[in-house]
């Protein structure tokens, strides 16, 4: 199953409702949806700076981080960028394609 990033930052609202239901409570709700997607929760961790919420998870494809991705954007309370995690042995598989290219010449 393909891995994901997610980098949260709260707006107002999710800063309140943090204050309100608590950490726990946040980490339990995100797992429930990536449970809901048919995935699984890796990491859910809390941070300082631009990003307040880092998490990677485990969905079964990309239309599931999609899913993800929209229904958190169109919360408010919080702004998600998702990113697709690739392991080193498929960027060596990749590196191993000839896919024909030839770069343009300036000559």
């Amino acid at each position: 199953m393909p891995k994901f990033l997610v980098q949260g930052s709260y707006g107002p609202g999710g800063a309140q409702a943090i204050l309100k239901e608590g950490a726990s409570a946040r980490r339990a709700a995100v797992e429930k949806a990536v449970t809901s997607l048919g995935g699984t929760l890796e990491a859910f961790y809390f941070a300082f700076g631009d990003v307040d919420l880092y998490v990677i998870m485990e969905l079964p494809n990309t239309t599931a981080a999609i899913a993800a991705s929209l229904v958190t954007n169109a919360s408010g309370t919080v702004s998600a960028k998702t990113t697709m995690l690739i392991m080193p042995e498929e960027v060596d598989a990749a590196a191993k394609m000839d896919i024909g290219y030839r770069p343009p010449r300036s000559d």
